[in-house]
């Protein structure tokens, strides 16, 4: 069975808890965010992209939702602290097709890392090298990304279906 990128489908394989806090890095118009959102009722979900127009599109889908538990950040994520969030007060960080767009990938995840609690995960998903969708040249493997987290300290603990077009890997912080 054929299947593209189902957010619902990769957060039900997380054990989420309702007040968990949580970002999504690159999230466009949310496409992680808004099912967070609904995931972690007491919680709070950051919305994080370099762009306005996104997070403006954004804005309105969670109002048409009724979703007040998320606050969006227009940042660098490449640059240090450009999250301008506190160090370790998030539980996940999804990091979903966006590092075939960083000149810095390693730069982006050490980002993921710092505002990561300790045992915080970090799911990272993007396209598949064979994939015939998506964006043409500078995809990221998971071998690229394995090497990334080995020297950031990050740990591998699980794989997740992420549809016929994308992997997907969670990394832990120690």
């Amino acid at each position: 069975m054929v299947s593209f990128l189902e957010p619902e489908n990769i957060l039900s394989q997380m054990k989420l808890r309702p007040e968990y806090k949580a970002a999504e890095f690159g999230c466009g118009p949310g496409g992680f965010v808004i099912p967070l959102a609904r995931h972690l009722g007491k919680g709070m979900v950051y919305a994080l992209d370099i762009q306005e127009e996104p997070l403006s599109a954004l804005r309105g889908r969670a109002r048409a939702e009724g979703l007040n538990n998320f606050r969006q950040i227009r940042c660098d994520l490449e640059e240090p602290k450009g999250s301008t969030l506190q160090d370790n007060i998030l539980d996940i960080v999804v990091v979903s097709n966006i590092l075939f767009q960083s000149e810095d990938k390693e730069a982006m995840l050490k980002e993921a890392k710092r505002i990561l609690r300790p045992k915080g995960k970090i799911i990272v998903i993007d396209w598949k090298k064979e994939s015939p969708f998506g964006p043409v040249g500078n995809r990221v493997t998971p071998e690229q990304v394995k090497k990334i987290a080995l020297k950031l300290e990050l740990k591998k603990i699980k794989d997740l279906d992420a549809g016929t077009y994308h992997w997907a890997e969670v990394y832990e912080k120690a």
